[in-house]
């Protein structure tokens, strides 16, 4: 990137726009397909397509392509996941050992350890769907938070462009964008409070430990 303010935000509008009209995409074609009532039938609409399209061997190769791209989605959470917490370590928030280095690869070895070790307790402790509605919850809480950010950024900035990302049509696609991030954690309450409760309550859960490791740091400098 010559320019990574221009640059970045352009990356990233074409590569969502990119996203979503493939999912569009996918999901008028199984629509079509399928029609409604066959929709509502099947957890494998994808599969239940290509089959009708090109047989058994169809349904097997788009299974074997939506494996490898779950793969791709579960290689760059565990790249960036671990950072998170090799990040907190190095900033005195987290076990000392969990901001150290492999001396051979330069990976944080104990921190990408420890996310495995979450992601297996998480896929074990119920379906699908629940766990969808753990992360749903709470992503779409940072997501409405850090676009509501803007805001702040705008105000501390006033009158200097250093720091400030020039967002199209802002004030208007940020509120929009924060009230529908709103609405998707809302409905996934009304959908499923328990799994929605359980969630917000380990994402608070963050508060004390936050607080502990804070005075732990002040306590050591």
């Amino acid at each position: 990137m010559r320019d990574a303010r221009r640059d970045l935000s352009r990356g990233l509008l074409l590569g969502v726009t990119a996203v979503v009209g493939l999912y569009l995409a996918v999901n008028l074609a199984c629509l079509r397909v399928l029609g409604p009532a066959g929709l509502d039938a099947t957890t494998i609409p994808a599969s239940d397509v290509m089959r009708i399209a090109l047989g058994e061997r169809g349904a097997e190769w788009i299974a074997v392509g939506i494996a490898i791209s779950t793969l791709g989605f579960l290689s760059q959470s565990m790249l960036t996941a671990p950072r998170v917490y090799y990040a907190m370590a190095r900033d005195g928030f987290f076990f000392e050992s969990v901001g150290k280095l492999s001396r051979r690869s330069r990976a944080p070895v104990v921190a990408i350890v420890l996310q495995g070790i979450a992601a297996i307790v998480i896929a074990c402790s119920g379906t699908y769907g629940e766990i969808l509605n753990f992360a749903v919850t709470v992503d779409f809480i940072f997501f409405g938070m850090t676009a509501a950010s803007l805001f702040i950024l705008r105000h501390r900035y006033t009158g200097s462009d250093a720091g400030i990302y020039r967002a199209p049509g802002h004030p208007f696609t940020t509120i929009l964008f924060v009230l529908s991030c709103a609405g998707v954690v809302g409905s996934a309450i009304v959908a499923a409070p328990g799994n929605s409760a359980v969630a917000l309550g380990i994402m608070l859960a963050a508060f004390p430990v936050y607080y502990y490791w804070s005075r732990f740091k002040r306590a050591r400098s």
